[in-house]
């Protein structure tokens, strides 16, 4: 099952979501980041306060920060000269705000990390510095039959960093703490497969906290150097997904993606990132894989099927229009006239796209039912499923045929808002589109046209209202400082109280003596005020040493649910 990978915007647990509806709208956690390609940390940091937050997001993948070529091309952005935060989206103090302001949302950063290599220059790098014997001697074109060769050669002409060197890992350590310590929560790593998984372990042991780790590796039949030697240390892009979910709707017969992610050779589910194309896919591989350039829908339904299909952590790509493969992102802000979406605009901002955007909660809701239950389908190119009584989904890829039949859906009785045709509002229980009433019996009629899908869940029950959360979260009354640590009480503790050691930077707070201190009323969260900003930290709540929860770590201006 997938979360939030990083403890910093909250654990989840599902005892309450299993009684009875009302807390459906309360208590969920996130399990969907999107990657905002060359996105500019100020446009960043106002779509989580406007549209990721409010939606449920877990997190964003940002582009490289890092100081990189002077070229408008995107791949630029991965040909770095140096480690200082620099670049076309914007400077340091910019890219603190953004961490900043999305954290006080609840939406995490993952900084997309160039460490396999510098740019395609001499071998000197003075601002780092890096100098010859920094890097690997190998610039002969890379053997991909031979591991060696894929983890010590030059990838593309790019310099290889000796990352068996303790002075380069240590180099690009500093780079990942100091993210860290503006709040960062995790780190995509670009090429991991040309670094041996040795060496990213390594660097790994000397970060701060615990951040999310997810790694780029792309498996191949034939090849060394495979996926799951690097899950030990984070998760593992898994490009068999979005290179078999895509023929499947380009081409047809989706109803042979049950059961995907199950299948031999795959990574398992909670080692898994799976996508349905990222900034990389889209260009070098657009016959394999669904992108926006696609007709009839199709990577629409491409990513309702990914959010609503319990395999993986999904991240949902968000991109421009390009007819050139080097095109670098459009000079129009995203948040200026009608630059993003269908109307003309240069950004496509499939993650605003109302279904899109819609499944994220979907995902979130159905998250404590990890399975598929009462599939269907027609033999081709039309299925259905459901996600254990929590949630149920109609996916019609036929050029011609409707869908128009009912299903057992497994939910509960109630009329609840079909999430791809219009918007449930949480605050007043309303749907803005077609409603799907399911009887007592758990069956539901459903009417999807060809190309098309029609998705309920139970966070989404007309009459159902959530007056004190925004789509689904807890929220405390006043705004969480970034010395703060608090707490959801979901153990309706009488007296919540706070026990903190291990702070990081070290001596930067004094453990608590047990069972800790007691917590502050705020809102819907319990909080204490540690008085400085750490890296991070180790907690444990309790009711005044009583019904302890789990050793946990974190760092400050974090609010915990069901800690």
């Amino acid at each position: 099952m997938k979360f939030n990978k990083s403890l910093s915007a909250g654990l989840m647990l599902f005892g309450s979501l299993i009684g009875g509806t009302q807390s459906y709208a309360q208590t969920v956690p996130k399990t969907t980041f999107v990657h905002l390609f060359e996105w500019s940390w100020q446009d960043i940091a106002q779509e989580c306060e406007e549209f990721l937050g409010p939606k449920g997001f877990a997190a964003v993948q940002v582009s490289p920060p890092q100081k990189s070529v002077d070229n408008p091309a995107w791949w630029s952005r991965y040909q770095p000269v140096s480690y200082a935060f620099e670049g076309r989206s914007g400077n340091r103090a910019q890219f603190a705000d953004m961490v900043q302001r999305c954290k006080n949302v609840g939406v995490d950063i993952y900084v997309d990390a160039v460490i396999n290599h510098m740019a395609a220059w001499n071998r000197n790098f003075p601002e780092v510095p890096y100098g010859v014997n920094d890097f690997n001697s190998c610039t002969s074109d890379i053997n991909y039959s031979n591991r060696w060769s894929v983890q010590n050669c030059d990838l593309v002409g790019l310099n290889d960093l000796k990352t068996s060197s303790e002075y380069v890992r240590q180099k690009i350590a500093d780079y990942m703490n100091d993210a860290i310590s503006m709040g960062v929560a995790g780190f995509r790593i670009d090429a991991a497969k040309h670094m041996p998984a040795e060496d990213i372990a390594a660097i790994k042991s000397k970060l701060h906290g615990t951040p999310y780790i997810f790694q780029e590796v792309i498996g191949a039949e034939n090849e060394p150097v495979k996926p799951a030697e690097y899950t030990y240390i984070g998760d593992v892009t898994e490009f068999f997904f979005a290179r078999t979910l895509g023929p499947k709707f380009k081409h047809g017969g989706i109803k042979d993606l049950q059961g995907i992610g199950s299948w031999n050779g795959w990574l398992s589910s909670s080692d898994a990132v799976t996508f349905v194309t990222n900034h990389d896919e889209e260009r070098h591989n657009p016959g394999q894989v669904l992108s926006h350039q696609d007709f009839g829908n199709l990577y629409f339904l491409g990513n309702v099927f990914t959010l609503a299909y319990p395999y993986g952590y999904p991240k949902v790509m968000s991109g421009y229009y390009f007819n050139d493969f080097d095109a670098g992102p459009p000079a129009t802000g995203i948040h200026t006239g009608n630059a993003c979406g269908f109307d003309g605009g240069d950004w496509v901002c499939e993650h605003r796209w109302r279904g899109v955007a819609n499944m994220v909660a979907f995902r979130n809701h159905t998250a404590a039912e990890w399975r598929v239950t009462n599939w269907w389908d027609d033999g081709y190119n039309q299925v259905a499923f459901g996600r254990g009584g929590l949630g149920f989904v109609v996916i019609n890829r036929d050029d011609n045929k409707g869908i128009n039949q009912g299903f057992a859906t497994g939910m509960p009785a109630g009329e609840y808002c079909d999430i791809i045709s219009g918007d449930f509002n949480s605050q007043t229980g309303t749907c803005s589109g077609t409603t799907i009433s399911v009887d007592s019996s758990g069956y539901a009629h459903f009417t999807v046209a060809s190309h098309n899908a029609a998705a309920i869940h139970v966070g989404a029950k007309v009459g159902q209202t959530c007056t004190d959360c925004d789509d689904g979260e807890k929220k405390p009354a006043t705004p969480v400082t970034a010395t703060n640590l608090c707490y959801d009480n979901a153990a309706n503790h009488t007296s919540p109280t706070l026990h903190y050691w291990g702070a990081q930077p070290a001596g930067s707070l004094t453990n608590a003596t047990w069972p800790g201190v007691t917590m502050t009323a705020n809102g819907d969260f319990y909080c204490h005020d540690v008085e400085t900003e750490l890296s991070s930290v180790n907690v444990i709540f309790s009711n005044q040493g009583a019904n302890k929860s789990n050793d946990l770590t974190t760092t400050t201006g974090t609010c915990y649910s069901d800690g």
